[in-house]
């Protein structure tokens, strides 16, 4: 056991490990003596600062509550003055009764207090005889407060006085003054009653401008809670705290430190309870960013120790990443940096490697190029005879059925259709669909001079696509075969239809071949279906070999087009017709062209 456990401690005694352990060593002592001295330090100036943050949060409280209770005092004040109210108050005291239009003109006088004092609920104007003249009714003042505060309201001439919650109303602090006539020796004129909203006087915001929010609560005169930002506070609670000489109160769980500051504008009491854990948090953080900061030492002492062997193996993995790389059959050369001879020649030599099978790899895809290209010429060069075997089909049996001076126009038709199909060395291989749907036009009409009144077609295109580029031929075996099929052995009237259209993938163009000829059943549509996917066709009909050949084209053309690929489908029920639909991507020639370039 003891020999396994020394076997062990040699197995991670290298320099490596010496490094870190002694590192990490010096670290936790020096951090430990650094942490227990900071921590002192920091918390006894927390605890002395928090105390002068208190105190200066109760008086900053204050100072805004007494400052909306000025506010609210100077508007009544201006209202009360206002020499419209005096005088109209003054007609009342005369025994001259306000008219309905006088009082109307007291709306905009009497809701400046409403307008720039926030949180003003109601504003009620009543004369001399405590009867109202506004608002619009006739209640009286007796109705809304006790004679007692009426008195009292008289009794100071002219300054508000504010009761705290409403009796009537408990969503409402009231407040009152007398309006002394001015021009009548400053006798009683009538009072000036107002109701302001609660929340006024409650501060949402944190009062010290920090996260955590004081709990505030006003107290009126009456033992009644004016306001408070938190409503788990009882009636109860707030009278034990007056007169109380202990600091700290609970509330639920959570303790706060208790100030109490009374305001000499209304008598009224406002508590500040500034939580605990707000003054403490400083020395949690403190506390956490000791733990922290060593965390952070150890970590980067550790990275230190292991940055020797990151510098002589970085080099070695960048190599592996790059050689990775090759599973994707991506194949290039790594970036060759400032290191060991040993790593320099590695990456070297693995260069030379990579340049040599590219190398390779070129050679092969040139090869394979070549045998396309000749596949390709090869299956062109077998159409040409076989449509000029069909062609002149169609004129051996126009000479038989059509007078000597008919057969001029036919000729020059078949001299274009001719001139149309031959591909020399310098002839392009691809052409527009403009002159591909022209050319099958020529070639409907050479097919009509055969067929007569048996045959007709419908060619349904737009403009916008006859700039499409398509490989040359690429439409025609299939009207052949609709015309062998579909109109040869039909007793009737044979059509052939070719239209084009847009797919749903934008990329993409589809074109339609269609006869109303006998169709095939669905084991003989199967059977051409299965054998196009092996290359061969099986049809008792020359045509086939053009349909095989078509779609072997397209195999190749369109072998690089991975988004939209070419395809060929075929749809027929028998005795309901045939129809093809040729999937070709828009404005793909260029992909093989690039092939072209490269091959020559």
């Amino acid at each position: 056991m003891i020999e396994v456990w020394l076997r062990q401690i040699i197995k991670f005694n290298t320099l490596r490990n010496q490094m870190l352990f002694g590192f990490l060593l010096v670290m936790i002592i020096i951090l430990a003596v650094v942490g227990i001295v900071t921590f002192d330090s920091v918390s006894t100036l927390l605890k002395n600062k928090a105390e002068v943050h208190i105190q200066q949060t109760a008086v900053q409280a204050n100072g805004r509550l007494e400052g909306i209770l000025e506010q609210i005092d100077s508007l009544t004040t201006l209202v009360s003055t206002n020499s419209y109210v005096q005088s109209l108050l003054l007609k009342e005291l005369n025994g001259q009764p306000a008219t309905f239009t006088e009082r109307q003109a007291l709306p905009p006088i009497v809701n400046v207090i409403q307008i720039y004092s926030d949180g003003v609920k109601s504003v009620e104007l009543y004369n001399y005889d405590r009867k109202r003249i506004f608002p619009l009714d006739e209640a009286q003042l007796e109705d809304k407060i006790s004679e007692e505060r009426i008195a009292q309201t008289t009794a100071e001439k002219g300054g508000i006085i504010w009761f705290g919650i409403d009796p009537a109303d408990k969503d409402s602090v009231l407040a009152i003054r007398r309006i002394s006539l001015i021009d009548n020796n400053f006798s009683s004129g009538g009072y000036l009653l107002v109701r302001i909203k609660p929340d006024v006087f409650t501060f949402q915001e944190p009062l010290s401008g920090e996260g955590e929010r004081e709990t505030m609560l006003l107290l009126g005169n009456d033992g009644q809670i004016i306001a408070s930002n938190d409503p788990s506070i009882s009636k109860a609670d707030a009278a034990a705290w007056v007169g109380s000489e202990s600091q700290t109160v609970n509330i639920g769980k959570q303790s706060y430190i208790l100030v109490s500051q009374k305001s000499d504008v209304t008598g009224w009491t406002l508590f500040i309870l500034t939580p605990i854990s707000a003054i403490t948090k400083g020395i949690t953080v403190l506390r956490t960013a000791i733990f922290v900061s060593a965390g952070i030492g150890t970590l980067l002492f550790i990275l230190l120790s292991l940055l020797l062997s990151t510098i002589i193996t970085r080099p070695v993995f960048k190599l592996i990443k790059t050689m990775r790389g090759t599973r994707l059959g991506v194949l290039k050369p790594t970036d060759i940096v400032t290191s060991t001879i040993e790593i320099n020649e590695l990456n070297h030599t693995y260069n030379q490697m990579v340049n040599n099978i590219n190398e390779l790899i070129r050679l092969v895809y040139e090869k394979e190029l070549l045998q396309s290209r000749t596949e390709l010429k090869a299956l062109q060069a077998q159409i040409n005879p076989h449509f000029l075997f069909n062609t002149l089909e169609a004129l051996y049996w126009s000479l038989q059925e059509k007078a000597e001076d008919e057969l001029a126009e036919f000729v020059v038709a078949m001299s274009d259709l001719f001139r149309y199909t031959i591909v020399g060395p310098n002839k392009d291989e691809w052409v527009s669909l403009g002159d591909e749907l022209e050319h099958i036009e020529r070639y409907l009409l050479i097919m009509k001079m055969r067929f007569g009144e048996r045959l007709t077609w419908d060619i349904v295109t737009l403009p916008e696509f006859d700039s499409v580029r398509l490989p040359k031929l690429l439409i025609q075996p299939f009207v052949e075969n609709a015309i062998l099929h579909g109109v040869e052995n039909n007793i009737g009237r044979g059509t052939v239809i070719v239209s084009v259209s847009r797919t749903e993938n934008e990329d993409e163009l589809a074109i339609t071949v269609e006869d109303n000829g006998a169709g095939m059943d669905e084991a003989t549509l199967r059977s051409v279906t299965e054998s196009l996917e092996y290359g061969q066709v099986p049809s008792t009909k020359k045509s086939g070999m053009g349909i095989g050949n078509v779609y072997r084209r397209i195999k190749l053309y369109y072998a690089d087009d991975a988004r939209t690929p070419g395809r060929i489908a075929i749809h027929s029920r028998s005795g309901e017709g045939t129809r093809v639909i040729l999937t070709i991507p828009r404005g793909a020639e260029g992909s093989y062209e690039n092939a072209n370039d490269y091959d020559r």
